[in-house]
């Protein structure tokens, strides 16, 4: 398996490379990267809850399709383990349509006759990653007074997988009053 190379590569909003038609000719991108997103959306969507968690970035970046699934594994399986599958709603409210590219450079003896530097420096398709502003939600999450505490937990440990400063934020979806987390 190829190495996935450091965030600080891909952090900083660059303009969206993302033109994919179902008309093959009018593709800019010619091969999509697979996403490990499996799910945007988890648990009982179909019933009203009255509490509501967000997780919000707070600076403008990039986040991989790698590291949300991670987050959305973790905060699931607290949300799972602890509510049981149906007394939770778990939602992902980004989604990764931004192509990351590499131009793999080579070092050391030899290196001269294997790739051509900068010359053609466009590069390969590597991952997707969701392009992200200041404040905008990443992950929600609906439950019940019994599920309060699971929540928090959930979302704080979405905020340590995120790549960013995030916070937390609660909301009454009866009397939409803030909650203090």
């Amino acid at each position: 398996m190829a190495k996935v190379r450091k965030f600080v590569c891909y952090r900083k909003i660059e303009r969206p490379f993302t033109r994919k038609s179902k008309y093959s000719q009018k593709n800019f991108v010619k091969v999509y990267p697979p996403s490990k997103i499996q799910r945007f959306q988890v648990g009982d969507a179909t019933k009203v809850f009255r509490y509501r968690f967000l997780v919000k970035a707070k600076s403008a970046l990039q986040i991989r399709h790698n590291a949300l699934e991670s987050a959305r594994l973790t905060a699931n399986k607290a949300l799972e383990k602890n509510l049981g599958k149906d007394n939770y709603f778990l939602k992902m409210r980004v989604f990764p349509h931004h192509i990351l590219r590499e131009n793999p450079l080579a070092a050391g003896a030899g290196a001269d006759r294997m790739s051509t530097g900068m010359a053609h420096s466009y590069g390969k398709n590597v991952s997707t990653a969701a392009q992200i502003k200041e404040g905008q939600p990443v992950f929600e999450v609906d439950v019940d007074e019994a599920g309060l505490k699971t929540a928090k937990l959930a979302m704080h440990r979405i905020s340590h997988k995120l790549p960013c400063k995030c916070t937390v934020q609660a909301f009454d979806t009866k009397t939409k009053k803030e909650l203090f987390v």
